[in-house]
């Protein structure tokens, strides 16, 4: 019997697209790519994250490494930025990129972690309570609301930003999450370690 931990690694670790939602619908939804991919090297539970527009995947737009741990009562996704990150573009789908990365790259990004519960299918998970996730879009600061639904079929996401001071929302979807499939499978790249085997 896998643990929670085993099972949320196994259905992040893959490639997926709202190639599906942004062609139905293209004024509301751009069409993006998401991917996460176990990083060895690093701590348990690490992985790559990149997620770009698909007309240039070459240049994600957010690049990220994600640990996942298991508490008590909740499993953690701690979100850690790079520095210098364009160094690492590409290393999603590039081996050699993706080993180079050392704990020295990592920045911890406070606030950011994301608490994630079982469902009967699958994960949901929220940005930790706080409003302390700040991200600088458009030259203002914003606190990130974000939140999402994963299942062994794909993820639903959904991220605005809101003012500070006054908690009107900057950025972010209007019209609803953004709808993605599962196109890839990393998971047979996770260590068996991490796995608990």
């Amino acid at each position: 019997m896998s643990s929670p931990l085993a099972r949320l690694l196994r259905q992040l670790s893959a490639g997926f697209s709202n190639q599906h939602q942004a062609f139905e619908n293209p004024p509301l939804y751009a069409h993006i790519l998401v991917k996460f991919r176990p990083l060895p090297q690093l701590e348990p539970g690490s992985l790559l994250l990149e997620q770009s527009y698909a007309i240039n995947p070459a240049a994600p737009y957010r690049i990220r490494v994600l640990r996942v741990e298991q508490r008590p009562d909740a499993l953690i996704i701690h979100n850690q930025a790079l520095h210098e990150e364009q160094r690492f573009w590409g290393a999603v789908d590039d081996a050699a990129k993706r080993a180079a990365i050392t704990p020295a790259d990592l920045r911890p990004l406070d606030g950011c972690a994301y608490v994630v519960q079982e469902t009967a299918d699958g994960f949901s998970g929220e940005v930790e309570p706080g409003c302390r996730c700040l991200v600088e879009r458009k030259g203002a600061t914003s606190y990130l609301v974000s939140s999402f639904e994963l299942t062994g079929r794909g993820m639903r996401t959904i991220d605005r930003g809101h003012d500070p001071a006054t908690h009107e929302q900057l950025w972010g979807s209007l019209a609803g999450p953004f709808e993605f499939e599962r196109t890839e499978d990393y998971s047979h790249d996770l260590p068996a370690h991490w796995l608990g085997l």
